[in-house]
């Protein structure tokens, strides 16, 4: 990736950087980088500076990351009042809208209270932008908005909805859905969107995690995090290759991969030691629950605790009631969950657990956010604003302290020109000086929420909020 530094924003500067801008990478979608900028561009610190800030305009709501490419940016949007969903281009020089193209829902999709019928974050190739939609389905225009093939696909059987965003690969778009039922690996033709193959995921339940691509010497592979494992495929055809076992029960993180190894923090309830969740076996369950003795569970005949609240992801069915196969599937996935942040080193055959776990950490884990790994050192923060960081060689624990921003984290982190960026829910974004003895250098509260990701290119830091996008310029 090819960075420059921009000079005090403005007409001229703008228009003297538009040669740089034009310039296209082969592919950008979600992480694409691992949530790492290169090195050689300053990055702005002080976003309440206005020398910083290059433009803002407002964007209707959504939590999907930009999707940068050459001069345009890519976002997906919902507009609550229309329920219409959308992929919107933007100019990189001035924010300004160039198109916006609205899929034809009938239904939206359920979402987690704090979530979005807008999630997926887009990619790009320079030629088509893909945008998923769990409300509709995949869709792919041209580079002006010209409407080229569409998937449908959803709406998913998840009351939290879809999330997981499509990645590119040679020529195939690569989309993992994990929900209640039907969980599924994907690849569609770019061209066409015809399926080139369908991997189902047996075993796994709901997770929210993207595919990476892990090139090695001798190996290329997709690789997915989800329930309880981490999986390895070959990309042509999609046959799982190997697999590392010891995941959290839910997975929203997605993996990085820096260093030679492939880096996973994740977290959910009910995954420590000290806190399990568990199920009793079902013959126990039914002398329990069962009243009219029909040997099932109803909803109506449980009372109050952790299968009660989790009980529309467990009632595959959705008959209102639990069967023997419903039961024992999720116990089976409590009994296994297990929360911590792992390194793995690619590569082997079937089940490479015991050989290929370099390390294991189990404190100060994230829920949602995506962790990075910058200068030999993995960055995590967990909800509350509690940072964690760890030799990303050995594991071992290098510091924790506390970010700026209280509440809630959903936003991953991103890194580049010495520095490591986290941002609250709540709208705080902490800049770190990053270093093993890493130091907060600045913070400053946007005062709207915040769940996207940033995205950094060519010296520019491109931040979504519920109000806006904004473009930063070190100047």
């Amino acid at each position: 990736m090819v960075c420059l530094r921009f000079p005090v924003p403005g007409v001229i500067a703008i228009l003297g950087c538009c040669g740089t801008l034009l310039a296209t990478d082969d592919v950008t979608y979600f992480r694409q980088d691992n949530g790492v900028a290169a090195d050689s561009s300053a990055l702005a610190a002080n976003f309440g500076s206005k020398s910083n800030l290059v433009w803002r305009v407002p964007l209707k709501s959504g939590i999907s990351s930009p999707c940068v490419h050459g001069d345009r940016i890519f976002i997906t949007t919902f507009d609550k009042e229309s329920s219409e969903l959308a992929t919107v281009a933007l100019s990189r020089t001035t924010g300004a809208t160039l198109w916006t193209k609205v899929v034809p829902t009938e239904r939206i999709e359920d979402v987690h209270q704090v979530g979005s019928p807008a999630s997926c974050t887009s990619a790009c190739d320079g030629k088509r932008v893909y945008s998923l939609f769990g409300s509709h389905g995949l869709v792919c225009y041209n580079m002006d908005g010209e409407f080229l093939w569409e998937r449908k696909l959803g709406p998913f059987q998840d009351e939290f909805g879809a999330s997981s965003s499509p990645i590119l690969v040679d020529d195939l778009v690569i989309l993992n859905q994990d929900h209640d039922v039907d969980c599924v690996l994907m690849a569609f033709d770019k061209l066409t969107g015809k399926t080139r193959w369908e991997i189902p995921r047996d075993g796994f339940t709901r997770s929210y995690s993207s595919p990476i691509l892990v090139e090695t010497a001798d190996d290329r592979s997709l690789v997915v995090a989800g329930s309880l494992k981490l999986v390895a495929y070959e990309i042509e055809s999609g046959t799982p290759k190997w697999w590392v076992n010891g995941l959290s029960r839910i997975v929203d993180p997605t993996p990085v991969y820096a260093e030679g190894l492939i880096y996973i923090a994740t977290w959910t309830p009910g995954g420590d030691p000290s806190s399990r969740i568990s199920m009793e076996p079902y013959e126990e369950a039914l002398t329990t629950y069962d009243n009219n003795k029909d040997g099932l569970i109803a909803k109506s005949e449980l009372s109050e605790g952790p299968v009660l609240q989790r009980f529309f992801r467990i009632d595959l069915d959705q008959d209102e009631k639990l069967n023997r196969l419903e039961w024992d599937k999720h116990g089976r996935v409590f009994e296994l969950a297990q929360n911590a942040a792992t390194a793995v080193r690619p590569g082997g055959k079937g089940d490479v657990t015991q050989s290929n776990v370099v390390w294991t950490y189990r404190r100060g884990l994230p829920t949602v956010p995506s962790s990075v790994v910058y200068r030999g050192v993995m960055y995590m923060v967990k909800d509350s604003g509690i940072i964690t960081t760890l030799d990303a060689a050995t594991g071992e624990l290098i510091k924790q302290g506390r970010a700026r921003g209280p509440g809630n984290y959903y936003s991953s982190l991103v890194a580049g020109d010495g520095k490591v960026y986290l941002i609250s829910e709540r709208g705080v974004i902490t800049v770190l000086m990053a270093d093993r003895d890493w130091s907060v250098l600045s913070s400053h509260d946007f005062g709207e929420r915040i769940l996207a990701t940033p995205a950094i290119k060519d010296g520019r830091i491109y931040l979504r909020t519920d109000a806006a996008m904004y473009c930063f310029a070190n100047p």
